[in-house]
């Protein structure tokens, strides 16, 4: 190409076509010594590309020359478009006066289509700036006259500003209608960023929509759209922030925005992009419990959106960090007037995020005592409560109890509640995947707190026991969603499982791993996140919790007693259920208790290794601590038969058979009082087949599984070779007992990756949620197998809690290392319960009775639990 070539204008549409290709084709526009006219188009396309994708300093400086050579050209269109795109890029910068200066000579000295187009980029620099009605002025002159220019590029740019404005005032159905229209016109060009932009922009759409596995599918997808182009994607970062707090994932939230910012600093990028993404990472460690971070990232974010008179943006700043304050317990009169303030200026903004400081200015007025003040600020965000999507709509409720509970009404309290995690209970069943499901339960814990104090004071034991089953162990109450027959996903899970499996291998001999571990980290990435991108089914969360059901499957057969653990501000609270009624106890403290078993936990792994016996009375008497803790005076009448133990997600290691006065007991755990119901209410399966699975690497060889073999003449064994992944999960289908030795791998940094080691690599929780239903009963003999992490309101993610939902009614697992030589005759012994006909309880119950009475079986016995009914 050359200085006087005809299609030196075309790269200005290739900067967003090819952005790479535009850019190395201005930079030998400009080696050739171009006229004028040339000139200024080439160092304005070099200004953009570094505006957009690089160093703002070099962007300036390439369009104040493309605005010289302009001027030299003598042509008022070229030197109108050229100051647009310089006026975007100095408000990008933070200097906005002479940014919308630069658009207003602009817009003056361009007519017809020029005028429409620099129209459209002040628009575009309002948005930025938070004015919303001068941006939406700006669009409505310009769209009539790109369309009747038949510009279709600028056209559907201008229609996808549009929207993105609508949608930040709320208006979620304007917004689809015109990024559908702006789509079919992306569609017939070759715009390939545009195009990619607008895959976000509907990501945004969705996420506004309150369809988050949708959002993120879209903001997926966009992302590798703007991976084949080579460019950096900061807006993207921020809004997938956005959902990612909405789904729960807050702490993956900061970690993304952090690591933006630290890139844009890398190239010296735009200045509002990082007070935005400063202004992310301010939510997000607010939401993930981290007020210093937050109330750091907060401040700097207000002095950079003031400093680019971003009216809208500061705003939104401040109001964050004045919940980052209160957070760290802060709360003043100060804060209050600062959080009303901020409440009445987005109200004149037309911010939704108004109801919020509404909440927040009430919260903390009903803290320090001012009740007149809480009702003024919580009534205006209680208006929020009949509209919008989900969780807006929980912040209505939310202010509701508040106000209810300011004005002594229980009543009010608990209807408020109610209907407000309605409407949570409805967003998370749009959710497909167990993690989103689970995680998105903290969105509601402050309602289910507030009920069950409210029940405590006024409702008695029942109320109190049906309001801490309303919002416990939830994301079990119905099935994932399946995850897809997606190629891509099924080839992703097989390639992980031999690149997990070469580490291991490689481990073993000595040999560096971290080129297979960081394929291995990405892999998990790319599983998760197609996982994430389900649906759930139709609204509805299933039947709810009947106290009178409960208490009449208990009272069947030999009786027995359901213990719930609930906690209240600090305190452990004890119902009792059973003999036809529901008594409630008070115990210690949690943190206590918490205490405590991390003290047994690392006890029973002492004593996992043969001459630690001198360990045992030391953890005996931490079990008699952790009964006077955790069941208190109720420990006194649990009666003589079984007991099932509920106990919040926090005390999920516990070894419940460790406590004195549960040792000798038939004991079973369940997540909740309605998972518990849900297994004694289920049917095992037809013919009951048996499958029993011996992985590779352990101690004993599964030592176990060759006399099973002998004693269950017909079941299915899967050893050596032919335990591999695909055929253990074919085999587990539908099976009524499974047994499976295999060494257990608990990751608390990613739950559903937790793994039971196979032939050919880990079978994770991923697998075992593709299972059409999951064996009736399976016993895990294997460590850490029962080990859970704590999401949400009160939820579990782990290998028990993922085969629960799926069809399984008992579990026999183990939440600490174990002995693999003393777990042999202890699962002996638990397989002949079982073959006589007793529940798994039962018979593991007995089991620890056969075995020796040293140390090492003790703590094996006790380091193993039964969970569900079966």
């Amino acid at each position: 190409m050359t200085a006087g070539s005809e299609s030196v204008p075309e790269l200005l549409p290739m900067v967003f076509a090819a952005p790479g290709e535009a850019l190395a084709r201005a930079e030998r526009v400009l080696r050739d010594r171009p006229p004028p006219l040339h000139a200024s188009v080439a160092h304005q396309v070099i200004g953009i590309w570094q505006r957009d994708f690089g160093d703002m300093r070099l962007a300036l400086s390439h369009l104040r020359r493309a605005r010289d050579w302009a001027a030299r050209a003598d042509s008022a269109e070229r030197e109108a478009d050229v100051l647009a795109t310089l006026g975007v890029a100095l408000v990008h910068a933070g200097r906005t006066r002479q940014g919308m200066d630069a658009l207003g000579r602009g817009v003056e000295r361009g007519t017809g289509h020029t005028r429409a187009r620099v129209l459209f980029r002040r628009a575009y620099a309002w948005w930025v700036l938070g004015h919303h009605q001068d941006a939406l002025e700006d669009v409505r002159r310009a769209v009539p006259v790109l369309r009747q220019a038949d510009d279709v590029i600028w056209t559907a740019r201008a229609l996808t500003l549009r929207a993105t404005v609508h949608l930040a005032l709320g208006s979620v159905e304007r917004a689809d209608a015109d990024f559908t229209a702006a789509e079919t016109l992306w569609d017939t060009t070759d715009q390939e960023h545009d195009k990619a932009d607008a895959v976000e922009s509907r990501g945004l759409a969705a996420f506004r929509s309150g369809d988050i596995p949708a959002a993120l599918k879209l903001l997926d997808e966009a992302e590798e759209r703007y991976a084949k182009l080579g460019t950096p994607t900061f807006m993207l970062n921020i809004r997938r922030c956005e959902v990612l707090m909405a789904a729960g994932l807050a702490a993956e939230a900061l970690a993304e925005a952090d690591a933006a910012i630290r890139t844009l600093d890398g190239i010296g990028g735009q200045s509002t992009r990082k007070a935005e993404l400063l202004l992310a990472a301010a939510r997000a460690a607010r939401l993930a419990d981290d007020p210093q971070t937050a109330i750091a990232r907060a401040a700097l974010a207000v002095k950079l959106f003031a400093g680019q008179r971003r009216a809208w943006w500061e705003t939104h700043a401040r109001l964050v960090l004045i919940e980052a304050r209160h957070a760290a317990g802060r709360g003043s009169g100060r804060l209050v007037a600062d959080a009303a303030a901020v409440a009445e200026k987005l109200v004149a903004l037309g911010a939704p995020a108004a109801p919020e400081a509404s909440l927040l200015a009430g919260r903390i007025a009903l803290d320090l005592g001012w009740t007149a003040d809480a009702e003024r600020h919580l009534a205006a965000a209680a208006r929020s409560r009949r509209s919008g999507p989900p969780l807006a709509r929980m912040t209505g409720w939310a202010a509701q109890a508040l106000r209810a509970r300011a004005a002594g009404s229980a009543r009010g309290v608990l209807e408020a509640c109610r209907r407000g995690l309605d409407v949570l209970d409805d967003h998370r069943m749009t959710l497909g995947a167990s993690e989103l499901r689970a995680r998105a339960t903290a969105q509601g814990a402050e309602l289910a707190a507030l009920a069950q104090r409210a029940s405590l004071v006024s409702g008695g034991p029942r109320r109190l026991l049906v309001w801490s089953e309303r919002w416990r162990a939830t994301a079990l109450s119905a099935p994932p969603t399946r995850p897809p027959a997606d190629p891509a996903l099924l080839s992703g899970m097989t390639a992980y499982r031999e690149i997990a499996a070469r580490a291991e291998e490689a481990r073993q001999e000595g040999k560096p791993v971290p080129a297979l571990e960081r394929e291995q980290r990405r892999l998990e990435r790319e599983i998760r996140s197609r996982t994430l991108h389900m649906r759930g089914a139709a609204p509805g969360g299933g039947d709810r919790f009947d106290v009178g059901r409960l208490l009449g499957r208990l009272d069947e057969g030999d009786g027995g007693q359901l213990v719930e653990l609930a906690v209240l501000d600090g305190r452990v609270h004890v119902l009792l259920c059973g003999q036809g009624r529901v008594r409630r106890f008070e115990a210690g403290l949690l943190a206590a208790a918490e205490t405590e078993a991390e003290h047994v936990q690392a006890g029973l792994r002492r004593l996992a290794h043969p001459g630690a016996e001198a360990r045992l009375p030391v953890v005996e008497a931490a079990g008699r601590r952790l009964e006077e803790l955790l069941l208190g005076p109720a420990a006194a009448h649990l009666g003589t038969g079984p007991v099932v133990i509920v106990p919040p997600g926090r005390l999920h290691r516990v070894p419940w058979a460790l406590l004195p006065s549960l040792r000798e007991r038939v004991l079973s755990v369940s997540p909740s009082a309605s998972s518990w119901l849900r297994a004694k209410e289920t049917a095992p399966p037809p013919g009951g087949r048996q499958v029993l699975v011996r992985g590779p690497g352990l101690a004993t060889g599964g030592a176990e599984v060759s006399e099973l073999a002998g004693r269950y003449g017909g079941a299915t064994v899967l050893e050596h070779e032919d335990a591999t992944v695909p055929r253990v999960l074919a085999e587990l289908d539908g099976a009524a007992l499974a047994h499976i030795a295999a060494h257990g791998t608990f990751r608390a940094d990613g739950p559903l990756f937790s793994s039971l080691r196979m032939a050919d690599g880990p079978l994770i929780v991923h697998d075992f949620e593709r299972l059409d239903r999951s064996p009736y009963r399976i016993i895990l003999s294997c460590c850490d197998t029962a080990r859970f992490a704590t999401v949400g309101a009160d939820e579990l993610l782990g290998l028990v809690t993922a085969l629960l939902p799926l069809g399984t009614a008992g579990v026999v697992a183990c939440s600490a290392p174990v002995n693999d030589a003393a777990v042999v005759p202890l699962m002996l012994a638990l397989h002949q319960g079982v073959g006589a006909g007793l529940s798994l309880a039962r018979a593991l119950r007995d089991a620890r009775a056969a075995l020796p009475g040293d140390a090492l079986h003790q703590a094996t016995g006790w380091a193993f639990s039964a969970f569900g009914a079966a």
